[in-house]
């Protein structure tokens, strides 16, 4: 195999070269459709449609790979470091489903971190595994939570030995991130799995000042958003797996049953020249993101105003390192809030990646260069001076709004019921000491603050409302403005 190629998109590019007359599926016929006149408004999407395609004898089957697919895939875990990967095209949701639907059989035990994805919550319903949730560790500076400590996950390893594995996400939405060689080690010592929802970090290990990955850290699998970080398409996103603890033949029987069985082959496509970027080029690929980032915080930190960023090469108790190419930025004197900072941004035509009450995400694409990065600090001057003239300075924003989720040193197993149980809606102010009924998700990060059978605590009914009243979007709960909330009828 020759890692400087990328054989899926040039299988698809051979393809589409002997000017095919198809009698298949997708019914654009390789955006012909939308060549006519007519609908020339369209034709935006017809570029892509000319690798889109289906299982044909010239581009294999992701479902049962034996040529091009195979072939990138195996180049795949060559470049990152794995013993066998796997194309997702729904995601890392897709990945995290199969992690767990792999390792678990209905009735078994998995310990996880409180503060996962909501596709992580989802994937222990669906299967029926019973769980231990760990609560995480809570960083002081900023109220984020991390992952938890290592003596917490080996409190509810020794109380649960009889776990098939331990689920952590790292790094967070924010890029705090923790060395996870000693947790690897803590759990293989307990003849259990690691996995690891490594979403928001595909691009770590590929140049020498990003963290190193989960994989190298010695965890059995792991899920990465190669859309995310690297260059794949949205969708697009990868699952390593890694040594011989690991059960392969469940968790691709996992993957057969929760993915399209007529998968996307741009997104497949993107994840196979993904690759050959990061081969090609080393880390030299992310030379221009990192030294824009790098010149952005220097400029910051020069500049010395109300904007403050969360330092690159700064830990804490509650993490190890900083993602390099990951911005926290938020107003030190309290004017604005993360949303209202956010919005700022947008009006002067800077979309960030998140906001929540008081911080701002934004993150750096590995070729994020100098022109975006001037864009950016011109954007931040207009916000300077509407903070230095705002006449508000009330210190407004607390970092008392981020409350730990989950309870404390629980450590109860968690039985998934499928069963309805009837409930009601509530006024959210009148809910406390209810089991609510329904996921109560902030998107982004998609991290649900509770699920159902969870005991509304006034703590989380004012930390809700904060988040509602300072523009958070929620997802799981049916009224998006969360004046009420459904509860389980005592």
């Amino acid at each position: 195999m020759n890692r400087m190629q990328a054989p899926l998109f040039e299988a698809l590019v051979r393809h589409y070269e002997t000017d095919p007359v198809g009698f298949h599926v997708p019914g654009h016929g390789y955006g012909h459709i939308y060549e006519q006149e007519q609908f020339h408004a369209m034709n935006w999407l017809s570029g892509i449609m000319k690798l889109d395609v289906t299982e044909l004898s010239s581009t294999d089957d992701l479902h049962h790979p034996e040529a091009s697919i195979a072939e990138a895939q195996k180049l795949a875990a060559q470049c990152f470091g794995a013993d066998e990967t796997f194309f997702l095209i729904g995601g890392s949701t897709s990945g995290n489903l199969a992690m767990i639907l792999g390792v678990c059989e209905p009735g078994d035990l998995l310990i996880v971190q409180r503060n996962v994805h909501k596709s992580v919550i989802n994937g222990l319903k669906l299967a029926g595994a019973r769980t231990v949730f760990v609560t995480p560790r809570m960083d002081e500076e900023t109220g984020l939570s991390t992952t938890p400590s290592l003596e917490a996950i080996e409190e509810a390893l020794k109380l649960y030995p009889e776990a098939k594995g331990v689920m952590l996400t790292n790094p967070n939405y924010y890029g705090m991130t923790t060395n996870l060689t000693s947790y690897a080690e803590l759990v293989h010592r307990y003849n259990s799995l690691l996995l690891v929802d490594e979403a928001h970090g595909a691009h770590y290990g590929l140049h020498p000042l990003f963290p190193e990955t989960a994989i190298q850290a010695g965890a059995d699998a792991v899920v990465q958003s190669t859309h995310k970080t690297l260059s794949a398409l949205t969708m697009g996103a990868m699952l390593h797996l890694k040594g011989d603890r690991i059960p392969r033949d469940p968790i691709k029987e996992a993957l057969a049953a929760i993915q399209s069985s007529s998968p996307s082959f741009p997104i497949m496509a993107s994840l196979d020249v993904a690759r050959v970027m990061v081969d090609r080029y080393g880390a030299a690929w992310f030379e221009p993101g990192v030294a824009s980032v790098q010149a952005f915080r220097a400029w910051i930190a020069q500049e010395n105003g109300a904007l403050k960023v969360l330092p690159a090469d700064q830990g804490s108790a509650a993490y190890d390192s900083l993602d390099p190419l990951r911005v926290v930025l938020w107003d030190r004197t309290g004017t604005v809030t993360g949303f209202e900072l956010q919005k700022l941004l947008e009006e002067q035509g800077c979309w960030a990646e998140m906001a929540d009450m008081k911080h701002v995400v934004l993150v750096w694409g590995s070729r994020t260069g100098e022109a975006s990065r001037l864009e950016l600090q011109a954007a931040c001057k207009q916000i300077e001076q509407i903070i230095d003239a705002s006449p508000c300075k009330d210190g407004k924003v607390s970092t008392g709004y981020y409350p730990v989720i989950g309870s404390p040193n629980q450590l109860q197993p968690i039985e998934w019921s499928r069963k309805k149980r009837k409930h009601q809606r509530l006024p959210l102010v009148e809910s406390e000491g209810y089991e609510v009924a329904e996921m109560v998700i902030p998107y982004p990060p998609g991290i649900p603050i509770l699920y159902p059978g969870e005991v509304l605590t006034n703590e989380m009914i004012g930390y809700i409302s904060s988040l509602a009243g300072t523009g958070a979007k929620f997802q799981g709960a049916v009224d998006s403005r969360m004046l009420t909330i459904a509860v389980y009828s005592r």
